[in-house]
């Protein structure tokens, strides 16, 4: 919300483990933030694995950017 305040498009990227709490949280705080959601949990991934989760959602994630533009 910080960023979105200043102007600056942003988009959440979390695991599906967090979709509820991420709804909670954005009525809580009156908010509508975009997300985008990837499989659950990354923690004990390799640098490539993650590099590779990060390229099957870049054009998710930029279009969510740019939509809030």
């Amino acid at each position: 919300m910080n960023l979105e305040g200043r102007g600056l498009p942003s988009v959440g990227v979390a695991t599906t483990e967090f979709v509820q709490a991420a709804a909670v949280q954005a009525e809580a705080l009156g908010a509508d933030p975009a997300y985008v959601w990837v499989p659950h949990p990354i923690q004990d991934r390799t640098d490539e694995e993650l590099k590779a989760l990060a390229d099957r959602h870049l054009d998710e994630i930029l279009a969510a950017i740019t939509a809030k533009a």
